[in-house]
């Protein structure tokens, strides 16, 4: 079976536990106008151009975003980081774009990683058909639930779509399903101010599923200049920037309720 890839990115230690190989599978169903992979949004290769050195110039090179791969081409590199995996508790990520977007593909992936010994995790948007999202909860041993509001309208305004299919497959995980990681991006004028995180935080505890942190990620602009070199036109800005007393008073909020509460992935 094949699956749509952007990127296989190894050593990486903000997408779960231990040191980690995150699989970046191709195409979501969000736009959301903070996204910082939009070379992920499309469910199709893309032709990328970027500025490259050349004899004291800059010339511009063109290359193809978007590669299928076998799930055994995949795993051949997985095994490659199998001792890094043991030795710091780690494993292998599967985020995108949104991987449930290709189901079939991910959940073979997931399956001969565990044949394999190795930890996986899905970073997930949670927007997804209800019975594919169950079926993939119940195969991975983490996941990463990306969860930027619980208000409908905003949700709609700034990602494109609804969040009611969101919230159901969250509370889907009540009482069974593997651990999960809560991640929300810190957005001004979206979610930043503490009655957004309140309303998250019982959204969260209303769910009932194994929660095991809360992370919050603030915003920042790195991918803005993969939209020019995609084509896209680049989103706004979002200010202005959180202060770190204001974070603090938001992670305040999860702490309070009992849930391990990072900054960042």
């Amino acid at each position: 079976m094949q699956g749509l890839l952007f990127d296989i990115r190894r050593y990486s230690v903000h997408d779960g536990p231990g040191i980690r190989t995150t699989v970046f599978f191709k195409g979501c169903p969000l736009n959301c106008l903070w996204c910082h992979n939009p070379e992920g949004i499309s469910g199709e290769p893309q032709t990328i151009r970027r500025k490259r050195p050349l004899n004291g110039d800059q010339a511009v090179v063109e290359e193809t975003v978007g590669k299928y791969f076998t799930s055994r081409e995949v795993m051949n590199q997985l095994k490659r980081d199998l001792l890094f995996f043991e030795e710091s508790g780690g494993g292998v990520t599967f985020s995108g774009g949104e991987p449930l977007q290709q189901p079939e593909f991910l959940k073979e992936m997931v399956v001969l990683c565990r044949e394999a010994g190795i930890h996986t995790a899905v970073d997930t948007s949670g927007y997804a058909l209800e019975e594919v999202f169950r079926e993939v909860a119940g195969l991975t041993d983490m996941l990463l639930f990306d969860l930027k509001t619980t208000d409908n309208k905003v949700h709609e305004a700034y990602t494109g779509i609804g969040n009611a299919l969101i919230l159901k497959n969250l509370q889907s995980l009540k009482g069974k399903g593997p651990e999960v990681v809560v991640r929300i991006p810190v957005i001004p004028g979206v979610n930043h101010r503490p009655e957004d995180m309140q309303a998250i935080r019982k959204a969260i505890q209303d769910s009932g599923a194994r929660i095991e942190a809360i992370n919050l990620l603030p915003y920042h602009r790195l991918g803005r200049k993969k939209y020019e070199a995609l084509g896209m036109q680049e989103p706004p800005a979002f200010g202005p920037e959180i202060t770190s007393d204001q974070i603090k008073t938001l992670m305040k909020i999860f702490e309070k309720a009992g849930f391990e509460t990072k900054l960042g992935g």
